[in-house]
């Protein structure tokens, strides 16, 4: 009897062996990082910027695959229906997943469907004009906007993405009016800028940086509480003049719900090291953005808080869909 109970117990003990040494040991094939926008924007810059030095950390290719179209729903239903081994990651951003919801039709909801692994970065959005516009100021343009109403024309990555509705709640702080030109994601419209089909836009700042640096474009304000340390001389929403102005975007990974979370928690903590770590931060900082790690359960919670926020903000701007 005593012999039996030993054996039972030493069985019991190696299957949680097994179980906790299943998790312990290396990944064991490559990684697809899935971002739901064409090149070119932030979330495409930062899920290249996270792959590389994720994919030498954990021993194993993280592949970075662009699936734009339908205001980022491609991507992102592709990964809430995939197999829930976490080996299919979703570079996420605020506006999609806590923002366009409320405004657009999913396939999917993006708070259950989806496993918040980490959060990388956030950055706050950022007013630019063409390099040869007239407006030399934020102070210029909301002066003619006011003065003439329909006459300026500006674009978003899509109707309810985060640059429509920071947009959006720029014109009702301002009390001015604007046509909104929606694009087909970030690199889309600031081609839409560049080329004069559009007056402004307002996105992230990476994407942004060469173009001003290059002198193309000219960013006239951030919609953060502090300046910039990429821009020192563009002034806050609050410096021109709109104190309760304030919008930063977030982008992080996430897999498909399902996904056992020792996996999910051992992923984070790998993306968690080079988040925090000297050489990804001045990198971020850089092109505008700013290094931000949240584990799983807290960036879930933050996810879930900031959709019913801006839940809050749409219906009491009352903003909707073009």
């Amino acid at each position: 009897m005593q012999y039996s109970f030993i054996c039972r117990s030493l069985a019991t003990l190696w299957c949680l062996f097994v179980a906790s040494a299943s998790f312990a040991q290396s990944f064991d094939r490559p990684f697809t990082m899935v971002v739901p926008a064409p090149p070119g924007g932030t979330a495409d810059l930062t899920a290249r910027a996270l792959a590389e030095p994720l994919s030498k950390a954990i021993g194993q290719p993280v592949i970075v695959e662009n699936k734009g179209g339908a205001n980022g729903i491609i991507g992102g239903n592709a990964v809430a229906r995939a197999k829930a081994d976490g080996y299919t990651l979703l570079m996420e951003f605020s506006g999609f997943h806590t923002m366009s919801p409320h405004l657009v039709k999913f396939p999917y909801d993006p708070l259950k469907d989806l496993q918040a692994v980490a959060n990388v970065v956030i950055a706050p959005q950022v007013m630019v004009v063409r390099g040869d516009s007239p407006f030399k100021t934020a102070a210029d343009l909301i002066a003619y906007a006011k003065s003439n109403p329909g006459k300026l024309n500006y674009a978003s990555s899509g109707n309810g993405s985060v640059q429509h509705i920071t947009t959006e709640l720029f014109e009702i702080e301002t009390r001015s009016a604007m046509v909104h030109i929606p694009y087909r994601g970030t690199g889309p419209q600031l081609l839409g800028l560049l080329g004069g089909d559009v007056d402004l836009t307002m996105t992230t700042a990476p994407p942004l940086m060469p173009h001003i640096q290059s002198g193309k474009m000219r960013a006239l304000m951030v919609t953060s509480r502090q300046r910039l340390i990429a821009l020192p001389d563009v002034p806050t929403a609050a410096e021109v003049g709109m104190r309760n102005f304030e919008v930063a975007s977030w982008f992080g990974v996430f897999t498909t719900t399902g996904t056992p979370m020792p996996f999910v928690e051992k992923l984070s903590d790998e993306i968690r090291k080079i988040v925090t770590s000297a050489e990804f931060q001045k990198k971020m900082e850089a092109q505008g953005a700013i290094t931000r790690y949240m584990n799983p359960e807290t960036f879930a919670a933050f996810a879930k808080a900031e959709s019913n926020r801006w839940a809050e903000v749409i219906k009491r701007a009352n903003i909707k869909p073009d």
